[in-house]
């Protein structure tokens, strides 16, 4: 599985800080914005996840690597996809690059459990495992396996 989705971002004004650059933690919300829509394009929306199957995706870790500065009104491109996953963990890889130049701006990751409503671990559901790169025989996924 090496599907990866591409979301653009305009910087906002709101975005930067005083020195003109984008304060850090907006590249953690760049990064659930480009998860949530790397979702729809696996074949579920992450809300319906929620709503039906009672699961939830709980951030335990979160990392971002800066490497240059976003400026307002930039264009963003925030590349993310499966890093790997298994029936109790997901962790999703991101890249985010300035659009129209060869410029990485970030790079990180994030792990998240899956979670019942009351908040306590849970199995994700079989229906999906294909979506998440999860194989039945060993029940999980890891990237870094996959020849490229």
């Amino acid at each position: 599985m090496e599907l990866a989705t591409e979301t653009h971002v305009r910087v906002r004004y709101a975005e930067t800080d005083n020195m003109g650059v984008v304060y850090y933690s907006n590249y953690l919300v760049w990064m659930e914005v480009g998860r949530v829509e790397l979702c729809r394009a696996l074949g579920f929306e992450y809300r319906e996840m929620e709503r039906q199957d009672g699961i939830l995706l709980a951030v335990a870790e979160a990392n971002c690597r800066y490497l240059a500065p976003a400026r307002f009104d930039d264009q963003v491109i925030v590349r993310t996809w499966v890093e790997k996953a298994n029936r109790r963990m997901a962790m999703f890889g991101y890249e985010m690059r300035l659009a129209g130049h060869d410029v990485k701006l970030a790079a990180g990751y994030t792990k998240h459990l899956f979670l019942t409503r009351d908040m306590r671990p849970a199995s994700l559901p079989e229906k999906y495992w294909s979506m998440f790169g999860i194989r039945a025989a060993n029940a999980s996924y890891d990237r870094s396996t996959v020849s490229r």
